[in-house]
Parts: C-alpha cells; sequence; structure tokens
C-alpha cells in the first residue's frame, strides 16, 4: 500500500494518496487546489489517480477536486448526501472501495456515513487487505479531529441547529468511528489553527484509542452534556467560508498559476479608487506598523495569511498585494486556495515606494499595556466617553481571562460588526500576542476610523506585565 498524508501548516488543512502498488490504482482525499505535488508523487509511485473524494463540502478552503478531474479524468465523489452542481459519484455508507487488480482484492476502503459536522459528512476506513481484522487506519475528515471534534455549527449545515447536528455527531462518534479497533491510526483532514474546531492538536495523527482516552469530547457523558459541551465557545467564523463552502458545492473556475503582474504606484492607487480593489500588505507586522501606504489593509505570510485575509477582506473583491519582493507568487496561490482569484496585481518592493511617497505613507499606532488608557467602563463618574477597548480573540480565549471593561469582537466577525463601533471615538485592540490587533487596526483604519491602536504583545504582555 502507497499512503502519503499532505499537510498544509497555513490552513492546518491535511489530504491524502492512498493507493495499491500491485495495481497501480489510487484516490485522492480532500486536496488543496494546487496540485502538481499529488501528481508528481503519484507518478513517481506509478500509480494513476482514479478517484477523487471528499469527505465532506469543505468550508475553510477551496478544494481542488475540479483541477485533480481534469489533470486525471478522475471521477469526483462525495457522501451520498451531497447535492452538487457538477456530476459526482454518491458513496454510500457501507460501500467498499477496492483498488486491487481484481475487485474485491487489495487496497479496500469503507465509506462510513458519519453526519454532523455537516449531512453528507464521511470517514474512509483503509485496510491493507479486505480482511485484515485491525485496518491500517481511518480518515476522519472534520468528524474526528486529534484531541477535538468537528465543530456542528458552520454554514455547509444550514437549515439544522447546531443542536441538532451535534446530536447526530455525538451519534457517528460513538455507533460508528468508536467502534473500531484501538489501534486503528486516526488521520484528520486539520490540526491545531484551523476553525473547523475549537482544541485541535498540533500532531496530525493518533489512533482510536488514544483518543477514546484523551479527546474531552470523547469522554463517557450523557448526549445532552456532549451538546451544550460541543456548541459552546467555539471559534467565530471567517467571513469567506460561506463562499468557500458554496463554491465547492456547486463549481468553481480551475486555478490558473502564476505570478501576478507588477502595478505601478499610480496604477494600484488606480485600482483601489476606481476599482474599489482593497490593498492587501502581506509583509511582517513590523515592517506593516513602521510605514505603511494609507488605507491599506494588513495580513502577513507569516501567520495565517489566507484565512486571515478572509476575514478583512469580502469574497469577489479585486485584490492587489502590498508584498516583499519574491513573495508576491506566494501570496497569490495562497489567496487562490481560499478562492480570492481576483487578483489584479502588486506592487513591487512596497518599502522602496513609501519611501520615496512620504506623504502617502502612514505609522501604526500601538501602545504599551502601562499606558493604556481607562476604557469608558471604567471612568469616574461624569467624565468623558473613554476608549472602545475591543478584544479580537475567540470566545474561548476571551471567556478565559480578558482586560476589565474588554468588549469581545473576534478578528474574524470583526468586519461584518464596524458599525457597532463608534468610529469618532478612540478605539484600542488587542489579541494574545499581538498579530490579530495589528490586522484588526489596519481594517479600521482603512474603514475610516481616524484614533484607532493596538497592545505590543497583546494579553500575554498584559498578563506578564510586559512589554
Amino acid at each position: 500500500m502507497h499512503f502519503a498524508q499532505y499537510y498544509l501548516d497555513c490552513l492546518s488543512q491535511a489530504s491524502y494518496l492512498i493507493g495499491d502498488e500491485s495495481s497501480g490504482r489510487a484516490v485522492l482525499v480532500d486536496p488543496r487546489r494546487d496540485i502538481d505535488e499529488y501528481l508528481h508523487d503519484a507518478e513517481a509511485a506509478g500509480l494513476r489517480i482514479e478517484l477523487v473524494i471528499e469527505t465532506h463540502i469543505h468550508a475553510d478552503f477551496l478544494s481542488g477536486h475540479l483541477e485533480l478531474a481534469r489533470a486525471t479524468d478522475a471521477a469526483i465523489a462525495f457522501g451520498e448526501a451531497a447535492e452538487t452542481g457538477f456530476p459526482t459519484r454518491r458513496l454510500r455508507d457501507g460501500e467498499r472501495i477496492s483498488l486491487g487488480a481484481d475487485d474485491g482484492e487489495g487496497v479496500t476502503l469503507t465509506v462510513l456515513a458519519t453526519p454532523g459536522h455537516t449531512l453528507e459528512s464521511i470517514c474512509l476506513v483503509i485496510r491493507e487487505h479486505p480482511d485484515d481484522e485491525v485496518p491500517f487506519g481511518v480518515l476522519t475528515g472534520d468528524t474526528l479531529f486529534v484531541g477535538d471534534v468537528g465543530r456542528p455549527d458552520l454554514l455547509s449545515a444550514a437549515g439544522h441547529s447546531p443542536q441538532d447536528m451535534a446530536a447526530r455527531l455525538h451519534h457517528s462518534l460513538h455507533t460508528r468511528l468508536l467502534t473500531l479497533p484501538d489501534a486503528t491510526r486516526v488521520f484528520p483532514a486539520h490540526g491545531a489553527g484551523s476553525a473547523c474546531g475549537r482544541s485541535l492538536s498540533t500532531e496530525t495523527s493518533s489512533t482510536i484509542g488514544d483518543q477514546r482516552r484523551l479527546n474531552y469530547a470523547l469522554q463517557p457523558m450523557p448526549e445532552a452534556d456532549f451538546v451544550r459541551l460541543v456548541t459552546a465557545g467555539q471559534p467565530a467564523t471567517p467571513g469567506y467560508f460561506a463562499h468557500d463552502a458554496a463554491l465547492n458545492r456547486d463549481g468553481h473556475a480551475l486555478l490558473e498559476p502564476g505570478p501576478p503582474p507588477a502595478l505601478t504606484l499610480d496604477e494600484v492607487l488606480a485600482a483601489r479608487d476606481r476599482q474599489g480593489a482593497a490593498l492587501l500588505d502581506c509583509r511582517p507586522p513590523a515592517a506593516y506598523t513602521r510605514a505603511h501606504l494609507a488605507g491599506s489593509l494588513h495580513t502577513s505570510l507569516d501567520t495565517r495569511f489566507a484565512e486571515y485575509a478572509g476575514s478583512v477582506v469580502a469574497p469577489g473583491t479585486p485584490i492587489v498585494l502590498l508584498a516583499d519582493p519574491g513573495t508576491e507568487q506566494e501570496a497569490r496561490l495562497r489567496l487562490a486556495r481560499i478562492g480570492y482569484d481576483h487578483v489584479l496585481g502588486h506592487l513591487p518592493d512596497p518599502a522602496a515606494v513609501l519611501e520615496r511617497t512620504p506623504a502617502l505613507a502612514r505609522r501604526s499606532h500601538r501602545v504599551r499595556h502601562d499606558e493604556l488608557p481607562l476604557p469608558a467602563s471604567e471612568l469616574p463618574e461624569g467624565q468623558a466617553p473613554g476608549i472602545q477597548l475591543i478584544d479580537v480573540r475567540n470566545p474561548a480565549e476571551y471567556e478565559a481571562g480578558a482586560l476589565p471593561g474588554a468588549r469581545n469582537i473576534p478578528l474574524a466577525g470583526l468586519a461584518a460588526r464596524l458599525a457597532e463601533l463608534d468610529p469618532a471615538r478612540p478605539v484600542v485592540l488587542y489579541c494574545r500576542s499581538g498579530n490579530r490587533s495589528v490586522i484588526a487596526a489596519a481594517l479600521l483604519e482603512a474603514h475610516g476610523f481616524g484614533d484607532v491602536c493596538d497592545v505590543v504583545g497583546g494579553y500575554d504582555a498584559v498578563a506578564a506585565g510586559v512589554g
């Protein structure tokens, strides 16, 4: 058997190539959109990718099933409950997919219908030989993670309450996955950092036995307690999730690789003023805060670039990249992985451009923890309204400890809630370490907030009394 896991750190996303070396037949599970690595490895191993399987309709990235189908003539398969806008093979619960030279022989995948994260979610049990008592492993998609389980509240399950989906998830976990032998390896679709769960491990594989013992959501408890547990404190949903779920369900344009064209400063400003383009500064936070183009947004390639970009830029918005030399192609590819294809071009060497045009440059306002002004909630009675202190961390982080007087508006939902803030009053933003608050401050500045700053080092620095 050929088995390979492909883990993409910047999206905490895993895909899998499984093949039978005797027959040369293979499947690809949950692929990303840039598929060259899969094609190279399959060719090197003497494998033909005959089937592309999606464990569910993904919301956090644009999947590569259409790109692979074009490149390999492979069929595309989803769980039986999936409704798609293109031809697919419907995989039934209990169906066996044989990759051997003779049907029923060799490497075999067994489909498990596991609704809960989404209605159409499936898992795939892998056996090197059809009759192996202990499977080699199980691809658990977003049903079971290492250290967590799939969240039941995402938009691809529209029309069903989180509580209903959580009850389905409980049934799928306990009547399907946890009936597998303890030695069965667990290979999920995501790891730590993904917004598809709240407590994912940095480990990218485990076993059923270890998860049975260590996963907080799999401990013995009544179903009602499980439902309450997995529906509370989930991360805010980035704004692009609904967009990607629709494209993965209905179809999308195929990826066109290549670097974005270089633009002059005049062309960049014209794209902003005439086409409504977002100017997305991809440089490290220190470079952005030191000097950036007025009105530009920010998310660094050093962080979860695509996810954060999808939180501050609306789907379909034209984008101009302000990136360090040599990084513009990587930035464009990462945006394409979440379906943000409308990149008009990039401004070469933005730092040098800003030095030549200081009138267009802005410097971020940042404060230390001991320089924080008082929020309105802490001012003595009768004094003028104070700052708007905004915690842009996720709800679970906020509930574990926050600054007095802070209001929680997670970064992922901030763009949709700007109307709740008063642009005439100062805004102070903080996160855990300072990265997300810089992104949030850039968003507010780009929308006309005049007095915005963020806390250097974030909540960690405040808690430690440093920064």
